[in-house]
């Protein structure tokens, strides 16, 4: 019965963690070292990473090491009990995610709000304030969107040809929007000698680096997303000036 209970337990953690549990996470449900110890030696968990183990059984997830990474970060801290304070794919490891890019993801890249650091050689963490529509939950993963991905990787010095792969490519599968990237691209404008603050003419320049043949439509996109908030933005200074001289009477 207790080997029983014991074996309960360690699943109802590992249900919604793709069949991984952290060591950590296994202390608070009252489970021994020594037990782990043991049902480590008898192949029912599997060490996949540091303190990071696999419920043998329960089917190996895509971005297996990935996952463990993202675990490592809050070992306390259950999968769907976490909060982008607490770390979100980014950068490369977030373009590979969605099989965006062809650059290597060699390490594993995390954005967080505050300062952390690591010794791990195969993790690289990076602090960045992150707004709430820069992110999606993508396969129980939190992962920035495409847009934060090449604005990630524009401050990252990344090439600028595999950043226009990516833009194009997400574009292309919906992943995200024209109007959406020209809005994250548009601090990086001035480095690549074009006007301040024009994410419209550095989203141009990227696509003409592809040559993709839907550039046009997706400008056009762009151009539509840009002018409608800039109609938004006049509306609401209308209503404030009107609510302000309302105020005086």
């Amino acid at each position: 019965m207790p080997r029983y209970t014991t074996l309960t337990r360690l699943s109802q953690i590992a249900e919604d963690q793709w069949g991984l549990l952290t060591r950590r996470q296994m202390e608070l449900a009252g489970i021994s070292r020594a037990t782990l110890q043991r049902l480590a030696s008898e192949r029912i968990l599997e060490r996949v990473a540091h303190g990071v183990y696999r419920l043998t059984g329960a089917p190996s997830p895509d971005s297996l090491e990935l996952r463990a990474a993202w675990l490592q970060l809050a070992p306390d801290v259950r999968a769907w009990e976490r909060t982008p304070d607490q770390g979100v794919v980014s950068h490369r490891s977030a373009a590979a995610v969605y099989g965006l890019s062809h650059l290597p993801a060699d390490r594993h890249e995390f954005t967080l709000p505050t300062r952390r650091q690591t010794r791990q050689p195969d993790l690289r963490l990076h602090q960045r304030p992150l707004r709430e529509r820069e992110w999606i939950s993508l396969r129980g993963l939190p992962v920035t969107r495409p847009s934060r991905i090449a604005s990630d990787l524009l401050d990252d010095n990344e090439d600028p040809e595999a950043v226009a792969h990516i833009v194009a490519d997400a574009i292309r599968a919906a992943y995200d929007y024209p109007g959406t990237f020209a809005d994250a691209l548009a601090p990086h404008a001035a480095r690549f000698g074009l006007r301040r603050g024009d994410g419209i003419a550095l989203l141009r320049w990227l696509l003409d680096l592809v040559g993709d043949p839907d550039s046009w439509r997706w400008m056009e996109a762009a151009r539509a997303h840009k002018a409608r908030a800039s109609s938004d933005s006049q509306d609401e200074t209308v209503l404030a000036v009107a609510a302000d001289e309302a105020r005086t009477r």
